[in-house]
């Protein structure tokens, strides 16, 4: 089943200054949450965010914060399942989408588990592997391989981009193949 716009939510979960600082490849996880966040906002998909312990870790990347604008509603959280804060999931009731489209940090901590209580709760996860990272490169790795095994769908930015499109002859794709090429 593909990931449709009517269906999706974009979730950034703890993309934060004191995290953000510590894990691999911080810029290919910025450059492709960015390109996640413009293309969702040409689609119509709302975007939810989440930030863990901001009072310790800090807010949330300035860049991303840019680029949210008035979208910029974090919901704060000390749980490491975003699932674990209950204005999490009033959100995606409200939204009524069934579809997560998880990017964020710690990939092996916080995106995993908020992944795996959304299967449990009858939710699709697809996790953006590109737009996610980890500390450390073994648990990076490591968990691609758990998620795989628990049935979680992981995708790269440019595959779901293209998925949500679907057709060269969508009225949006030649504005979305411009993020594309120019992130």
């Amino acid at each position: 089943m593909l990931a449709s716009p009517e269906n999706s939510v974009l979730v950034i979960v703890d993309v934060q200054e004191k995290l953000f600082s510590v894990v691999n490849e911080q810029e290919r996880l910025l450059k492709n949450i960015i390109k996640l966040v413009r293309v969702c906002k040409i689609l119509n998909i709302p975007i939810i965010i989440t930030e863990q312990y901001p009072k310790g870790i800090g807010r949330t990347v300035q860049q991303i914060v840019q680029e949210l604008g008035p979208d910029y509603k974090p919901i704060e959280k000390t749980s490491f399942s975003c699932f674990g804060a209950q204005e999490f999931e009033r959100r995606l009731i409200e939204l009524g989408r069934r579809t997560l489209l998880l990017t964020g940090i710690e990939l092996h901590i916080c995106v995993y588990q908020t992944a795996i209580e959304a299967l449990q709760r009858g939710y699709r996860p697809i996790v953006i592997y590109d737009a996610t990272s980890s500390r450390l490169k073994l648990d990076y790795e490591l968990c691609l391989h758990r998620l795989l095994a628990k049935g979680v769908d992981v995708a790269t930015t440019d595959m779901i981009i293209f998925e949500l499109v679907r057709d060269a002859s969508h009225p949006k794709f030649k504005e979305v193949l411009s993020i594309v090429k120019q992130l």
